[in-house]
């Protein structure tokens, strides 16, 4: 098997939905379609959650995927704040400061991550994970007219998952990808002396 076809496998196929949805995405919160936005958002927060799930499942975890899967990551989060923009500019005026703790959340630690190993981290760490659960739930509840705490919570925990991951970066000698936490970074660093 090539290298290209080594690539097309079904994780990345998964991962890489979340690149052909963000155009489309912008299509239709540009023209009002916030329903449709919502659903088409809804199957790619699904992809997100299959991706690692196919690829440990199918022994197909890769550095490209896991690095393939950051970038989709973040152009996903930039694309649902700008389309949240369009869609709920009240709501997003309102949550502004918790919006751009999500989005500060997502770059900053790619821009550390870029700065000391002049590459993208994939570390997909637990923190991460529930913090995209959490803004992926709670990104519904207040763009459907729910209360706006839940959404506050969320950016907490997206900031918190961030230091973890520049943590992570500032620990680790080489970049990495798929570690767990902070902690196991830690106590493999002890280990290693």
């Amino acid at each position: 098997m090539n290298s290209a076809q080594s690539k097309l496998t079904l994780p990345n196929l998964l991962t890489g939905f979340r690149f052909v949805a963000a155009p489309v995405l912008l299509w239709l919160a540009w023209h009002g379609h916030g329903i449709a936005f919502m659903g088409l958002l809804a199957i790619a927060f699904l992809t997100d959650l299959l991706d690692g799930m196919a690829a440990r499942l199918t022994g197909q975890v890769s550095q490209f995927g896991a690095t393939l899967d950051s970038w989709a990551d973040v152009i996903t989060y930039l694309t649902i704040a700008l389309c949240c923009w369009w869609l709920w500019p009240d709501v997003v005026s309102r949550e502004l400061v918790y919006v751009g703790l999500i989005v500060a959340s997502c770059l900053v630690p790619a821009l550390v991550g870029m700065f000391k190993f002049g590459r993208f981290t994939s570390y997909h760490t637990w923190a991460v994970k529930i913090a995209a659960a959490a803004m992926g739930l709670t990104l519904y509840v207040l763009f459907l007219g729910g209360p706006a705490w839940p959404f506050r919570v969320a950016a907490v925990i997206c900031i918190i998952a961030a230091v973890e991951e520049i943590v992570i970066t500032w620990l680790l000698p080489e970049p990495e990808s798929n570690l767990r936490s902070v902690w196991d970074v830690l106590k493999r660093s002890r280990n290693d002396r």
